[in-house]
């Protein structure tokens, strides 16, 4: 079974330390916790993964500004974290009740640790005891898909090869086209949902589509799964790609009785055989194939006589003007839904591949104004339906599919770009960059050119002769005029538009630039000295 923040607040590591859970009445034995993880700084959500119990110190919140413990609050909430325990009594003689109040509104459990504990001390027990409970785990679903192996090498139906993870998880399990078809389902032994209101015609209007679509003949063991009215419980959905083309989703809902975690490293360890079993089901279509070839070609920076190979079974011609975008997002496959169907509605050819978390999109442009068009592209994906979280780069155009990788590169560098630039901003520019971002990555050309033909110590002696002074006083007030500078320079020196996406009173960004001026020997406008200004702007920050 998995293991439960209230199992681990009783552990005697951590009963020490006196530990109560904000807000009263969470139930912390439903709570699963993954890991065990400590760390005092504000901005740790992006290194986790999920399902952890994070201890604080509370040493760094004690000095936080009531904005930076929100946004603290809020991006552990976004992660999905299981718990954060904070230690009162020292730094922080408690918890400060906006924390409480926001921690309460994101639904994330805060732990108050009343007493002083060793943090290495509880995370050396409890983690032992997470890793015991781990392996466990991926022992049952090394198992089950041993045994899901072999009903696929006797040539079962998807719904028996389903019925042993059912079985093993004691959840039931539904293997969907990604467009939602049914292709086969299974559950335990037992199983009981709810009918949904319509009486029942919810699971058989499911089986008819099934049969539509060429499903299984339901000689798997358990029955079919009814997801339409099912009891209460958790609906874990993983992908099942094959060769880079996504070909199904595996639902996999879990009652309150049963381990959801094992269900979770069930379904992940099982992607392989049902990858399989869909190839012998329904393969994919010659164009999806070489679609992904092709994407694949370009990853690894193929010979050029293999792009131009491949090219034309993925619907591009060999001297076709493309672009490369490269896309980090929370749901990839949802994104690549709405990009492709975007794309394909305008008989735009494309290919896509997904490559760990980041998706690749390639993009084909019309021969007669190829720059007209990738600007209507960015304008077009900024546009796109759904509420999306996930930044899509936009690499520059390439005259033909051989040059491709060169496109993929610089949307790579320009996500790097963003990432350091978010770094370095204030918390509110921060926050204002929230939904879907697309960026143009000829707007990093800049950068890109001097993190591939300048090293790190020509870069920093150019940058230190033209902001040295302006470096400084950021460094010991804390201020922000580097930004500022950063701003006001990439909108042409408009102080107006710069003052609105910095937040800015029009009097104290006028206040920001005189101080700039007087550190950087004057106002830069009209003279030699602005184009260097805004170079070095450009590349401070850059590793």
């Amino acid at each position: 079974m998995s293991v439960f923040l209230g199992e681990i607040l009783a552990h005697p590591a951590l009963a020490a330390a006196d530990p109560v859970v904000h807000p009263l009445g969470v139930v912390a034995d439903a709570q699963p916790v993954r890991w065990v993880h400590s760390s005092e700084v504000l901005d740790i959500a992006p290194l986790l993964r999920g399902g952890e119990l994070l201890l604080c110190g509370g040493i760094t919140l004690a000095t936080a500004s009531p904005a930076k413990r929100e946004e603290y609050v809020r991006e552990l909430a976004q992660r999905g974290i299981a718990a954060l325990a904070i230690e009162t009594g020292g730094a922080l003689p408690e918890i400060p009740a906006d924390m409480l109040h926001k921690a309460e509104e994101y639904g994330l459990p805060v732990v108050e640790l009343r007493k002083v504990v060793p943090f290495v001390g509880v995370m050396q027990a409890i983690n032992s005891m997470l890793v015991s409970e781990s392996v466990g785990h991926l022992q049952q679903a090394d198992a089950a898909t041993r045994a899901m192996a072999a009903e696929l090498a006797h040539g079962a139906s998807l719904d028996k090869i389903l019925s042993v993870l059912a079985g093993i998880t004691g959840a039931a399990v539904k293997l969907t086209s990604p467009w939602g078809v049914t292709m086969g389902s299974a559950a335990p032994e037992g199983w009981s949902s709810e009918v949904g209101a319509d009486g029942g015609a919810g699971a058989a209007q499911e089986e008819a589509t099934k049969q539509e679509a060429g499903g299984d003949d339901g000689s798997g063991q358990g029955g079919h799964a009814n997801f339409s009215g099912a009891a209460a419980g958790r609906l874990i959905s993983v992908d099942i790609p094959v060769r880079g083309v996504l070909m199904g989703r595996l639902e996999v809902l879990v009652p309150p009785t049963a381990d959801t975690a094992l269900a979770q490293v069930a379904g992940e360890r099982a992607v392989d055989i049902l990858g399989l079993a869909l190839l012998q089901h329904t393969p994919p279509g010659l164009h999806a194939l070489a679609g992904a070839e092709l994407m694949r070609a370009v990853l690894n920076s193929a010979p050029e006589w293999r792009l131009e190979q491949l090219a034309p079974g993925a619907g591009f011609p060999t001297d076709s003007p493309a672009v490369v975008a490269a896309i980090h997002a929370a749901a990839p496959q949802e994104l690549r839904g709405a990009v492709e169907n975007f794309l394909s509605s305008h008989r735009i050819p494309c290919a896509a591949y997904l490559d760990d978390a980041e998706l690749v999109v390639m993009i084909g442009l019309p021969c007669t104004e190829p720059p007209g068009e990738r600007r209507q592209l960015l304008e077009s994906l900024r546009g796109l339906e759904g509420d999306h979280d996930a930044v899509i780069a936009v690499g520059p155009p390439v005259a033909r599919v051989a040059e491709a990788a060169w496109s993929l590169a610089e949307a790579r560098r320009a996500l790097e770009v963003r990432q350091i630039r978010r770094r370095n901003a204030s918390v509110r520019r921060r926050f204002a960059a929230r939904g879907l971002v697309v960026i143009d990555a000829q707007d990093a050309a800049v950068e890109s050119l001097a993190l591939t033909c300048l090293d790190a110590s020509a870069r920093e002696a150019f940058i230190n002769r033209q902001l040295r002074a302006v470096l400084e006083h950021d460094e010991q007030r804390q201020s922000q005029l580097l930004e500022t500078l950063q701003v006001w320079l990439d909108s042409g020196c408009n102080t107006a538009q710069s003052a609105r996406e910095l937040h800015l009173e029009r009097q104290s960004m006028h206040h920001r630039l005189q101080r700039i001026f007087e550190l950087c020997g004057g106002d830069p406008r009209g003279t030699g000295r602005l184009a260097a200004l805004h170079l070095a702007a450009r590349m401070a920050g850059l590793p």
